[in-house]
């Protein structure tokens, strides 16, 4: 979910143009989450196979990430790691509204209200272990470098970047620009480009630090806002207060996580130091395999893709592009 900057963080829209030869770093929880609630049949259903399988996320890895090759971008894929202790209450009630929402689109669906049903659908994904397992299987065959966190995949993908081993972070929340990622770009998982949007860090008024307390003001995956700040009054208080330790002093912080414990969270978050980026040759049969013999996919259609996917990928072995 991650924190909301939008009123005072202004996007650059870009055409994948801006992005070819680059190395982004995919946040991938949160785009295979994306792929999990736009990726459905009319009444709200996600993709199965015959064996009852969700395959949404299969079919938006393998055909829009191929879209991406094609287009002449290199993807690092990183996962979450595990959480921190303070993101358990926020973990709850996205899946308490996850449960919620589940309830009322079966209820839409009974009663023939699709549009209704497609709503609640979108809001009752869920991400489980065999998804994430089966979309670091489908990735590795298909030759995406796939980089595993210690704690926060935005984080791990923000050291990438700062390492000069990827262009940008690929992901829809703010919170790599709070993690340290230079760039962020935004909508990669919509197919059609022109919502592409390039977030730099260099074109802001303020500071990371900055940008950190203002977001712990507005409220971040691991504490709400205060109520009555936005983004914008926030901005305002911090540049009053300038660091923490007056932003603390002058600020009713009614939470049981202190502010700065968040603070240094985000300045300091855990992180896979040693890690290898290769890109490899896709394994097709493995590939075809998995897809189609496991989840039905359709083998002519897949192989139109696949074979997109060979011939960027043997170009792309072993380089990386910024």
């Amino acid at each position: 979910m991650g924190v909301s900057l939008s009123s005072i963080i202004e996007g650059k829209k870009i055409d994948f143009d801006v992005l070819v030869g680059k190395t982004l770093a995919i946040d991938s929880h949160n785009i295979i989450y994306q792929f999990l609630s736009s990726i459905r049949q009319p009444d709200g259903t996600p993709l199965k196979d015959s064996q009852g399988h969700t395959t949404s996320h299969l079919s938006g890895l393998f055909y829009r990430m191929i879209n991406m090759v094609d287009k002449g971008l290199n993807l690092i894929f990183v996962f979450d790691g595990g959480p921190p202790d303070f993101k358990r209450m926020e973990l709850d009630k996205r899946k308490k509204v996850r449960e919620e929402a589940k309830e009322k689109w079966e209820n839409a669906k009974k009663e023939g209200k699709i549009e209704e049903a497609q709503k609640y659908a979108r809001m009752s994904s869920t991400m489980s272990e065999e998804i994430i397992n089966e979309s670091k299987l489908l990735l590795s065959h298909m030759g995406f470098p796939v980089i595993q966190a210690k704690s926060e995949g935005e984080a791990q993908c923000a050291k990438i970047c700062r390492d000069n081993k990827a262009w940008a972070t690929a992901s829809q929340d703010f919170d790599s620009l709070l993690f340290g990622s230079p760039r962020t770009v935004r909508n990669l998982s919509v197919s059609r480009a022109e919502y592409l949007e390039l977030l730099e860090f260099t074109n802001l008024n303020y500071s990371r630090e900055q940008l950190i307390m203002i977001s712990l003001l507005v409220g971040t995956d691991y504490n709400p806002g205060i109520k009555g700040i936005g983004p914008k009054k926030a901005l305002d208080l911090v540049k009053e207060h300038q660091t923490i330790d007056n932003l603390k002093k002058n600020v009713e912080w009614d939470f049981e996580i202190d502010m700065e414990t968040l603070y240094n969270f985000f300045l300091n978050p855990p992180l896979i130091e040693d890690y290898e980026i290769k890109f490899k040759s896709p394994d097709v049969e493995k590939i075809r395999k998995m897809l189609c013999d496991e989840h039905d996919f359709s083998e002519e259609r897949m192989d139109k893709f696949l074979n997109k996917l060979t011939e960027k990928k043997g170009k792309q072995t072993n380089l990386l592009g910024f």
